[in-house]
């Protein structure tokens, strides 16, 4: 697994532990304020009923001294019907107040007092009317005078509305601390809601990233099939060229080799008759005259024919051991191991043309470098070995009438190629010689320097080996330019070039 790919699983696993925590958070604070708001209604229905309680027990009394009212100032029996259902009424009433304090958490309201202060109240209302339905009707209008009735009812009303005012606080009290709780939980849901959409808003522009990422990298792959299709199309040209050019240096061996061969070979003969010339002067038998005339040709072939002979032998090994000499060291260059390594182009370039500078001065010449790539990864011994070549060349070859005018560029062709251009201003190569002189043991032009052809067949087969290629730009009396192509990395394809 790519650390792109675990990148993306932390990540999206934090966001998804982050937005468990939240709802979680989120969930629990729902729970807990529904149980605080239950507990909020619980209450504020507890003190509804004490007040309601209160209220109707305050209510039946009233009802009874209205009726004694009545009773006491018109002696209609009409008015002791309510004083009636009232009084039975007050006992049940009283129980319910009780009952209702007792199962309210708020209300610490001693309730037998208050049965008291009734019973005296109930007590008060009955001797009035018994007095009253007894022809006593000014001893029972002294009793309602005396105010006695009048305090006990205030005294009772007092406590009532007391309990009822206390459970209108408490009423009030948990119905706003209920409304607090919705605007509470309300804002507890807005933040949850905002957190949890943040969350996601992050996890998309995660996985949006990494969809990019994807993307971007398969693009970058769909880039590297191309170019891996063209480096196989590449690679099969190589191929192609590297056969045919097999076949020609196979026949340029045998051809090269063989001129000095048939040379020897022909001068042994001429050495085979000198000797059998100076073997039939030893050995004459003849006259004067006979002997003078073996003796002439025996002067001739000690004098001029042996030395010839022994000249031309002798130039024949040297072509030889310098062909084969050649030879072996493109074999050897071939077979060199690559070291690739990160390289300073410009450096590199410097200090090459710093090697020839004293000759580009002494033509009164000069050399312009022009670096576009910084750094590059590859054999430093055959890059150098190749554009020693081509710069040794470009002097070697100038155009004496005109003053020595060199530049070395180098640039990016792609992501993954750089060239490097070697312009001179010399005496050019014809178009029809632009393969011949890559091909070993071969020149173009007049031959007025001394060379052997391969300096331009070991550039290419360096710059090959590399994994690049070669290519001339030149006309005769206008100067060359050689182009060398190569990978910008060369340790993506040592492995695959050396298997």
């Amino acid at each position: 697994m790519s650390d792109q790919q675990q990148s993306l699983i932390r990540s999206t696993f934090v966001a998804l532990v982050v937005s468990a925590l939240i709802l979680v958070g989120i969930v629990s604070g729902i729970i807990y304020l529904v149980y605080k708001t239950q507990d909020y209604v619980a209450g504020a229905a507890e003190a509804r009923r004490v007040r309601s309680a209160a209220a109707d027990l305050l209510l039946v009394l009233q009802d009874s001294e209205s009726g004694q009212r009545g009773f006491l100032l018109t002696m209609e029996p009409t008015f002791l019907k309510p004083y009636r259902d009232s009084i039975d009424e007050i006992s049940r009433r009283e129980d319910a107040l009780e009952t209702a304090i007792a199962g309210s958490r708020f209300s610490e309201i001693e309730v037998e007092p208050l049965r008291q202060v009734i019973a005296r109240k109930i007590t008060e209302l009955k001797t009035t009317l018994s007095l009253a339905q007894s022809d006593r009707r000014d001893q029972a209008m002294e009793i309602v005078k005396n105010q006695v009735g009048l305090a006990l009812m205030n005294d009772i009303r007092g406590t009532l509305s007391g309990v009822i005012a206390e459970a209108d606080r408490q009423i009030a009290g948990q119905l706003q601390s209920h409304l607090s709780l919705a605007a509470g939980l309300r804002m507890v849901t807005i933040a949850g809601a905002i957190a949890v959409l943040a969350v996601f808003v992050i996890v998309f522009l995660i996985i949006r990233r990494y969809v990019h990422e994807i993307l971007a990298a398969r693009r970058e792959l769909e880039g590297l099939n191309a170019g891996l299709e063209q480096r196989v199309r590449e690679r099969t040209e190589d191929l192609i060229q590297a056969n045919q050019e097999i076949q020609r240096f196979a026949y340029i061996v045998t051809h090269d080799l063989r001129a000095p061969l048939v040379n020897i070979m022909g001068f042994t003969s001429e050495l085979d008759n000198a000797l059998k010339t100076i073997q039939a002067y030893f050995k004459s038998e003849t006259g004067a005259a006979g002997a003078e005339a073996v003796r002439t040709e025996t002067v001739l072939a000690v004098e001029e024919d042996l030395p010839e002979a022994i000249g031309f032998i002798r130039s024949s090994t040297r072509k030889m051991d310098e062909l084969i000499n050649a030879i072996l060291k493109i074999s050897r260059d071939g077979r060199r191991q690559l070291k690739p390594e990160r390289i300073d182009l410009a450096e590199l370039i410097q200090h090459n043309t710093d090697a020839i500078q004293h000759q580009v001065l002494e033509a009164n010449g000069e050399v312009t470098i022009k670096v576009d790539v910084k750094t590059i990864i590859t054999d430093r011994f055959s890059l150098e070995q190749a554009l020693g070549n081509l710069l040794d060349n470009a002097v070697k070859y100038r155009e004496p009438e005109r003053p020595l005018r060199l530049s070395v560029r180098a640039f990016r062709v792609n992501a993954f190629t750089v060239g490097i251009g070697v312009t001179d201003n010399g005496r050019g190569i014809a178009p029809e010689d632009h393969e011949r002189v890559f091909e070993l043991f071969r020149r173009s032009g007049v031959q007025d320097k001394p060379g052997e052809g391969i300096g331009l067949a070991h550039v290419r087969s360096l710059v090959r080996n590399m994994g690049g290629d070669i290519q001339l730009k030149s006309e005769r009396g206008k100067g060359s330019t050689f182009m060398i192509r190569m990978p910008s990395d060369l340790s993506r394809f040592v492995g695959s070039s050396s298997e």
